[in-house]
């Protein structure tokens, strides 16, 4: 089965704008380093995902896709509130590589900003350019994420980590995803569960993600599942090779095209990534 992972990071640190690595010690530590490509844990074909907000880094991606065929589409970052925004946008998709943005609507203390800060002509400049909007979210946003799919529903939208799920508002966050899953534009990507689990689950976490995978084949069906890995953040819980083996146990009873969807054919349409089979 051919794998496209459509969440995947790379960065070098010495660019300066990854703020939330920031500082020496504690969690993160071990993420304290540069992720490049030569360091990736396999030869899969990937989309890659921003991990810092500002232009600069979205062109260091896009500069590492132009040599490595493996990377089919970057994922970028630009300020969709600013009057700059929409010639920001024109000017990124002169690269076809340029699939879409994502700004890190969970660091953004306004829970709304996404009802209020963007503005009109960036958000059609999404559209008219055929990009794609990847929601870094949490539960406390997933009703303004509701009302915005509502708002906007010709602009493909995917929840990255699924909201990551925390076990005490389950019932909440399933509400939450219910929601948006009624609107057919809106994907989900399964992904970043595990680095979201207690330590205590960690030992065997396949019960724990149990739990979450099962609402999310139900409300979104295995034709808008979308498999990333979240590498390497995922290194902070688990293994790559775990990764994949906790997924081949979660898609165990799809038929093997419902399992190559999620793996890899969802996000390839998703995306637009025309040459993966």
């Amino acid at each position: 089965m051919r794998i496209l992972d459509a969440h995947r990071h790379l960065w070098r640190l010495d660019r300066g704008d990854y703020r939330w690595l920031a500082g020496s010690g504690g969690p993160l530590q071990p993420l304290r380093r540069d992720f490049l490509p030569e360091d990736a844990p396999d030869d899969a074909e990937v989309v890659l995902v921003q991990a810092a907000d500002s232009l600069a880094e979205t062109e260091f991606l896009l500069d590492l896709a132009r040599v490595d065929s493996r990377i089919k589409g970057v994922v970028g970052w630009a300020d969709l509130a600013s009057p700059q925004a929409a010639e920001d946008l024109r000017h990124l998709a002169c690269d076809p590589r340029f699939k879409g943005v994502r700004p890190m609507l969970q660091d953004i203390p306004q829970t709304d900003w996404l009802l209020t800060a963007p503005r009109p002509e960036a958000l059609e400049t999404l559209k008219l350019l055929g990009l794609r909007f990847d929601a870094l979210v949490t539960r406390r946003h997933l009703g303004v994420l509701e009302r915005f799919a509502a708002a906007h529903p010709d602009l493909p939208l995917v929840i990255d980590h699924a909201a990551k799920p925390q076990m005490d508002d389950a019932a909440a966050w399933r509400a939450g995803m219910a929601a948006l899953a009624a609107h057919p534009q809106v994907h989900c990507k399964l992904s970043g569960l595990l680095t979201e689990l207690a330590p205590d689950r960690l030992a065997d976490p396949l019960p724990a993600l149990e739990a979450v995978f099962a609402p999310l084949l139900e409300l979104f069906g295995p034709q808008r599942l979308i498999w990333g890995s979240d590498w390497p953040v995922l290194t902070l819980a688990a293994s790559y090779a775990d990764w994949l083996d906790l997924t081949e146990a979660l898609l165990r009873d799809l038929s093997p095209a419902e399992r190559a969807g999620i793996m890899g054919a969802n996000a390839a349409r998703f995306y637009g990534v025309e040459d993966h089979d």
